[in-house]
């Protein structure tokens, strides 16, 4: 009996152990295939070096962390794959953010400071852009003030484009803040410069980027009226454009007010102006002639050398009606994708700035210019609970805009146009590079 036990023993043993054997082989196979699968899969382009360096992804909020950790390194940036919109995605949740507040930042200006004003949610400030495909490193500011150093950055447009570059200041503080070096007393040209860096940051305004009057204060809607000279640049930002190594263009929202167009020396129509005799014509005609001479004097400038880049319509989000009758924004959360979609009037703001920026990059690459489209709409779109609606202001006070559903809380939403601004700054170099070989190319076969 002892015996026959002992044989059984010896023919079960084998299979336990081979039993075991191929389990322990089998829990090998699935931990590296997860592993596999947690890996960014690096699609590289023809043209891009096969040697990159990563380091931590962990990023702080200290600055001796944002200054020493970059957090975009592990990152799968445009610069390493092929094909890579990173303006088209989703917002996610991001509980590290703010990487700021109205405390820490003295630039905020007083109509976008929505927590001093007592905005109860702060939901608003915890969003980070997520392209389809790939990520979209949160800003650096040290990264990016290498990258800009002993350069010069204005922004030309309206006070949406101010609000930028005052989202910029504040994101760039945790590193350092700027002196004011302004040359004049007034907000047409306000000017920062970086110390340590020899970085020069500024704002002209400029709402209609052409020549502009205010002949009423009042005007047919007790909003103002404006005749605009579609023909000639403004020369309050075209006279200093040549100093600058990036200029950032935008505009959108002023020309909805009542506006006289004018074309060599003539009047050739009016939006809303209830003048005699006066074809009417919409925005939209006076939109797509403002960004025509715009980039056609840029590129007229015989001593510029910089890049332009073309901010792209930001949509407002005013419901229940327009902006000086009863309309609000009370969202908290941001649109998903396919909960909003671009139409109507921001479609066609949006379709004319892009056909009049390709028609203008194609003119500049003759000369050697470069010009980029920094398309933050579909983005911007997507944030109706980001605005300041009534917490721009106190509860008392006597303003026109009641309801701001225009400019932008800081921190807020546009603090994500500087993410967008750094990644095309990182690839400059890059698709430099390919256009350059492209258009030499196309110059040949010519």
């Amino acid at each position: 009996m002892k015996g026959e036990i002992q044989s059984r023993h010896h023919r079960t043993t084998p299979k336990i152990v081979l039993l075991v054997t191929i389990l322990f082989a089998l829990l090998i196979i699935i931990s590296l295939y997860n592993l596999f699968l947690s890996q960014p899969l690096l699609i590289f382009s023809r043209t891009t070096s096969s040697s990159f360096f990563f380091s931590s992804s962990s990023s702080s909020s200290s600055d001796e962390a944002v200054v020493a950790v970059e957090e975009d390194d592990p990152a799968i940036c445009s610069s390493m794959v092929e094909i890579c919109d990173i303006f088209t995605g989703e917002w996610v949740p991001n509980p590290r953010a703010p990487y700021y507040t109205n405390k820490t930042c003295w630039a905020i200006h007083e109509h976008q400071n929505c927590m001093k004003y007592g905005r109860p949610d702060t939901d608003f400030m915890k969003w980070r852009w997520q392209p389809d495909g790939c990520k979209l490193p949160v800003f650096n500011p040290a990264r990016f003030l290498e990258l800009v150093r002993g350069k010069s950055m204005a922004f030309v447009g309206d006070s949406v484009a101010r609000n930028q570059m005052q989202s910029m200041i504040c994101l760039l503080s945790r590193v350092e803040y700027p002196i004011y070096v302004s040359h004049t007393p007034d907000e047409q040209g306000l000017r920062w410069r970086y110390v340590t860096y020899n970085f020069t940051l500024a704002n002209f305004w400029t709402p209609y980027l052409v020549k502009s009057v205010e002949t009423d204060p009042n005007g047919p809607t007790k909003t103002g009226l404006f005749s605009l000279h579609l023909d000639e640049a403004d020369n309050r930002w075209l006279s200093k454009a040549e100093e600058f190594d990036y200029l950032i263009v935008s505009a959108g929202h002023w020309f909805y007010r009542p506006l006289v167009f004018h074309e060599g020396g003539k009047i050739v129509g009016c939006q809303f102006c209830l003048l005699e005799n006066v074809p009417y014509l919409t925005k939209f005609y006076g939109y797509r002639k403002a960004f025509r001479t715009a980039f056609k004097a840029i590129n007229g400038l015989k001593n510029y050398k910089g890049i332009t880049y073309l901010r792209t319509f930001a949509p407002s989000h005013f419901e229940g009606g327009i902006w000086n009758q009863g309309g609000n924004c009370v969202r908290t959360r941001p649109f998903r994708s396919n909960e909003t979609a671009l139409a109507d009037e921001n479609l066609e703001l949006y379709k004319i700035q892009v056909e009049e920026f390709r028609k203008a990059e194609q003119e500049a690459r003759e000369r050697g210019l470069k010009y980029r489209l920094l398309d933050t709409t579909q983005a911007t779109l997507m944030r109706p609970d980001g605005h300041p609606s009534r917490y721009g202001h106190w509860p008392h006070d006597n303003v026109t805009l009641y309801n701001d559903c225009v400019h932008w809380c800081l921190p807020g939403p546009i603090d994500t146009w500087s993410d967008f601004l750094l990644e095309m700054l990182k690839t400059e170099g890059r698709r430099s590079r390919e256009e350059k070989l492209r258009f030499s190319d196309r110059k040949l076969k010519a």
